[in-house]
């Protein structure tokens, strides 16, 4: 990729930055705006570097690796821009090239480094590629990059991106997607010493047993920790609908109507296979109330919760609109935002939905403005006051944080969550604006 540098902000980027932040100061408040536009300029500054390619790397923040998921979360505030300010839409137009190099090199991997320097987070694990940080395979790793790259083309209309590598990558997505519908032929595997369960899979790095669904299989979740059942419910559909993207992009601008008719097949094959068996009944709820699991096997495993990391039953509106049934949904919404998701914690500084991947009683920011994002402008309203509250004094939004005491958080600095910090207050300052007009 060559020598790679922090880019220099084009003054026009700066200039969309802080007028933001002045739309969030209006509606919310000085502190939230200042809040908002400290976090747009840190991702930009620190996380952000760019390649002699014109390629852009991105960290996460405090670990030292490109996962293609945060990436693109962290660029989630910046996409309202693109049309308006070009030298952002540069930057995520190098990101996405970056995104899709790693696709090409790797499409099992979900995080990559910078260069083949030879880092990974556990040197024994099976994958040895110096390319590769990590190479725990989750759905969507794939489908994240196929979203960001479509949304930039509908944003601005450029094709330059979509070179003969995006060909290719759309193309391997959906072989790869096909191909772990029918997980046992996979050659997939992930072993690592450990005893700790969700950091490796089981059955000699095949992970647990699954019969044909319809669905592709993922091996861990988007927390990167092992999946439970094969079959991520919310991670399936947020590749249909990623597959409705490549079918737009393979036929409207690359020209390949087989591409666009196999990734539209395999889409509606995937959103079949929920209905069938992702879609269950309501713990204690009422005959006839149905919502979606989080993960099944097609063997009858079920599990009902859901995870802070995204994509999440929670986000489904967001990432997955196309796709999702609403009723379903709503059902589902109001298990997860309930002491029926073993994983929503409640306490004397917040309500909302943790993960198995941090300590129990902790909620995540990234989860808190999801509920908001998919919930009433009231609710908005209320979570963006309470994420400000809770940042434990540090002007930052972390992974996650105590429900009775915030100043107990995990990861000082994680970019993506205050990208979703920013991506729920602009939305806030759009409901005001809506309300005045």
């Amino acid at each position: 990729m060559g020598a790679m540098t922090r880019p220099t902000l084009d003054p026009a980027v700066t200039a969309t930055v802080r007028a933001a932040a002045d739309r969030v100061r209006a509606t919310s408040g000085p502190r939230v705006g200042d809040l908002v536009e400290s976090a747009l300029l840190r991702t930009l500054t620190d996380t952000v570097t760019v390649g002699e390619d014109g390629t852009a790397f991105v960290i996460t923040g405090d670990i030292p690796a490109m996962w293609l998921r945060d990436s693109t979360t962290q660029l989630t505030p910046y996409l309202r821009f693109l049309t308006s300010c070009p030298p952002l839409a540069d930057l995520v137009a190098g990101v996405v090239r970056r995104q899709l190099a790693c696709l090409d090199h790797d499409p099992y991997a979900n995080a990559f480094n910078d260069g083949p320097t030879g880092a990974h987070y556990d040197p024994d694990d099976v994958c040895d590629d110096p390319h590769v940080w990590e190479q725990k395979y989750e759905i969507d790793s794939l489908a994240y990059p196929v979203t960001l790259l479509h949304t930039l083309w509908r944003a601005t209309g450029r094709t330059d991106v979509l070179d003969e590598r995006a060909h290719r990558v759309l193309r391997t997505v959906v072989d790869q997607l096909r191909a772990e519908q029918d997980h046992d032929t996979s050659p997939y595997r992930f072993r690592r010493d450990t005893d700790i369960p969700t950091e490796t899979l089981a059955r000699d790095g095949r992970g647990t047993p699954v019969g044909r669904t319809g669905m592709s299989w993922s091996g861990f979740r988007p927390s990167d920790d092992a999946c439970t059942y094969g079959y991520n419910v919310p991670a399936n559909l947020f590749a249909a609908q990623a597959l409705l993207a490549v079918g737009e992009l393979a036929a409207d601008v690359l020209g390949d109507q087989p591409l666009a008719d196999d990734a539209r097949a395999l889409s509606r094959e995937l959103v079949a296979g929920v209905e069938e068996f992702g879609v269950v009944g309501v713990p204690g709820g009422p005959d006839g109330r149905r919502m979606y699991a989080y993960e099944v096997d097609g063997l009858g495993g079920v599990l009902r919760m859901d995870d802070a990391n995204t994509p999440s039953l929670l986000s489904l509106p967001l990432l997955a609109p196309d796709v999702l049934d609403a009723e379903v949904w709503r059902t589902t919404r109001a298990v997860v935002l309930s002491p029926a998701n073993p994983y929503w914690y409640s306490g004397s500084a917040a309500s909302g939905v943790g993960s198995p991947h941090t300590l129990p009683g902790r909620v995540w920011p990234i989860a808190l403005a999801v509920e908001g994002l998919t919930g009433t402008a009231e609710d908005r309203v209320r979570i963006l006051d309470l994420l400000a509250r809770t940042d434990g004094g540090t002007d930052r939004m972390h992974e996650s944080f105590d429900v009775s005491d915030p100043t107990a958080y995990s990861r000082p600095w994680f970019s993506w969550a205050d990208s979703m910090f920013c991506e729920l207050a602009l939305t806030v300052a759009d409901d005001a604006d809506a309300r005045r007009s």
